[in-house]
């Protein structure tokens, strides 16, 4: 780890997991500054980011509108993104990012 990267755990459940190489815990480490912003890194970066690493061409079931699809529960060091500004929260060394598909066929 170095002060231009954020070391940072992701981890896909719910069914997320089978878009990501059936992969559920991915250790990332990511850009402290957003190249495409010149601003720290956030949600939306990683968001962005993690769509290019899915091994399932159907990005729509993961991302929709350019933010994480409805029905995916997103959280934040255990706690709902909704808590912690969602797609603003400015990613810190070691967070743990959990995404989890609240949709189920029927």
């Amino acid at each position: 780890m170095t002060a231009d990267t954020l070391p940072i755990t992701v981890e896909f459940s719910g069914g997320l997991e089978l878009l990501f190489a059936n992969k559920r815990t991915h250790k990332l480490q990511l850009p402290a500054v957003d190249p495409s912003t010149a601003s720290a890194t956030t949600i939306a970066y990683l968001v962005d980011h993690l769509s290019t690493l899915m091994a399932d061409s159907r990005k729509e079931l993961f991302i929709v509108d350019g933010t994480v699809r409805p029905g995916i529960l997103v959280l934040i060091n255990d706690a709902d993104w909704e808590l912690e500004d969602e797609e603003r929260y400015v990613l810190q060394a070691g967070d743990t990012v959990l995404f989890v598909s609240t949709l189920h066929g029927g």
